[in-house]
């Protein structure tokens, strides 16, 4: 098992946002500004990370007649420990997330990885597959939300970008914005990461002597 590939498939092959198109609630309510986005792409990864490493040490402990609500469990208890510490240090940023910070419980991205891999594999793979899924959902609300923030208030995390002339669209910082920014996003990365087609040739292949005198019995 290649370990930089169990990291690196989630970051474009199998984004779970803009490729599996998993977790669109969060990801369309939170991206208005871009620092809510990596926050909210943090909290998700400490998470994902976190549970998957439990539920691959647990995998033979826990029956399969419980294996979803023991799942739910364990990540509820790591969701619960992400919204203490962000109301403790980062009130303005819990605040920001509201009620989407407690949904990470039920994040189809965290379920998902937990029931396909977590609890089929080791530790090391499973931490790694939760690293890169949460990194590339990071980074997905990250650049939806710099987009939006960039042209709804002329900002990226609360800096100034544009000039003052430049009137910003509101239309961005509200939901019809955020569904035009992420399917536009989404159609980037599908032409950037769109696999040529492979060409087909005779050259290699092993039959090509077999073809070539059938070929020629069928032409005389």
């Amino acid at each position: 098992m290649s370990y930089m590939k169990e990291f690196t498939k989630g970051l474009l092959k199998e984004n779970p946002n803009l490729v599996m198109l998993l977790g669109m609630c969060p990801t369309l309510a939170v991206t208005t500004m871009a620092q809510n986005g990596l926050g909210m792409g943090l909290a998700t990864t400490f998470v994902l990370v976190c549970s998957n490493l439990v539920i691959s040490l647990l995998k033979k402990v826990i029956p399969d007649t419980v294996r979803l609500p023991c799942f739910i469990v364990i990540i509820a208890g790591f969701v619960t420990f992400v919204s203490i510490m962000l109301d403790s240090f980062l009130p303005d940023l819990a605040e920001a997330l509201g009620v989407f910070l407690s949904l990470i419980t039920v994040n189809c991205i965290i379920l998902g990885r937990a029931e396909m891999f977590a609890c089929r594999n080791k530790v090391l793979p499973s931490v790694l597959d939760g690293l890169g899924m949460g990194l590339g959902f990071t980074m997905s609300l990250i650049v939806v939300g710099a987009i939006r923030e960039l042209l709804g208030t002329g900002k990226i995390f609360g800096l100034q970008i544009m000039p003052d002339f430049v009137q910003p669209m509101t239309l961005f910082i509200l939901p019809a914005g955020g569904f035009f920014t992420l399917g536009c996003v989404i159609a980037v990365l599908g032409v950037i990461t769109k696999k040529k087609p492979r060409k087909v040739s005779c050259d290699n292949c092993p039959s090509r002597e077999a073809c070539t005198k059938l070929e020629s019995k069928e032409s005389a």
